[in-house]
């Protein structure tokens, strides 16, 4: 099996800051790989450091075959990789077309073989419609899906993408997610930062877990799930006072228990008995059961939630 990236004792430090801190990983060729974490657990730092914006610190890198420290590779690992950074860096008076041939440039595309592949991306994203349109008049998916036609201009290799969805409203992420399925579905390999465990249990094949600068788990979504988490999750939303006093034996009801500020999470194997002994016990208190989640999995190992 091919390896796009490989990662071994990665370190990245600023002063005296750790920001990534010796994690080990690799990327495997037509995989989407993501880092799942709260802001600043080193998720970004880690793909600048891919994509050759941001120079590691101690350990070794190799991305397409090219060892990365030192710089030496450097344009030849950006030569075969598409970027779609977090920030909108569009030139907002140039239209769509003129933003898409401006980069053909870059990859050495001319002529008829730029316009065609400037054609070809532009009905990848759906912007065919708004071709002449000058980028500031977009909507937020649109410009997404805009960037991420611009970063396949060169048809990389590796796609690299910070957290393509902040900011859109579920509709947009939705369209969004379909053209990131579409490039899976072309055996693209895709590295992808984000905090939205939906977005990463959909799309991912494999996902590193990060929290303060380590890598904690990495793994399938459902394997996450089914080692670090469990099946069925029972909230029991809890009042200003928190857990009554003759309920605290509810955290026996399933394999584990996790008590939050605001509700009690009971995660088993099955919710249903769970449940019914919880309406018995505490028929006053909203509960609810749903399945096992991501991001029970990150409150598992981190013992905080993604959202801190």
């Amino acid at each position: 099996m091919d390896i796009v990236v490989e990662a071994v004792g990665l370190k990245k430090t600023y002063g005296e800051f750790v920001a990534v801190d010796g994690i080990d990983f690799e990327i495997r060729r037509g995989e989407c790989f993501g880092f799942l974490g709260p802001n600043g657990a080193g998720k970004t730092t880690t793909m600048r450091m891919i994509y050759r914006a941001s120079p590691l610190t101690d350990g070794s890198l190799v991305v397409l075959g090219h060892e990365a420290r030192g710089g030496q590779n450097d344009r030849l690992i950006k030569a075969r990789i598409g970027v779609v950074p977090q920030e909108d860096n569009l030139d907002q008076e140039l239209t769509v077309r003129e933003n898409l041939s401006l980069f053909c440039g870059f990859y050495g595309l001319r002529g008829a073989a730029a316009s065609a592949r400037v054609d070809e991306l532009l009905a990848f994203a759906d912007l065919v419609a708004k071709a002449g349109q000058r980028v500031e008049t977009l909507s937020g998916g649109m410009k997404r899906r805009l960037l991420i036609a611009r970063g396949l201009l060169g048809r990389p290799d590796l796609v690299i993408l910070d957290e393509p969805t902040t900011g859109l409203d579920p509709r947009a992420r939705q369209i969004l997610w379909e053209k990131l399925g579409a490039l899976r579905q072309r055996k693209a390999t895709l590295v992808l930062t984000t905090h939205y465990m939906e977005e990463a249990e959909r799309l991912c094949d494999r996902i590193a877990i990060m929290g303060q600068g380590r890598i904690v788990a990495v793994d399938t979504p459902a394997a996450l799930i089914e080692n670090h988490a469990a099946r069925h999750v029972v909230e029991v939303r809890l009042g200003v006072d928190g857990l009554p006093p003759h309920a605290a034996d509810l955290t026996e009801l399933g394999q584990r228990a996790e008590l939050l500020t605001d509700r009690l999470l009971i995660y088993a194997a099955e919710a249903e008995p769970v449940i019914a002994e919880v309406l018995q016990r505490l028929p006053d208190h909203v509960s609810l059961a749903r399945r096992g989640s991501l991001e029970d999995v990150y409150l598992n190992l981190t013992g905080k939630e993604l959202t801190d």
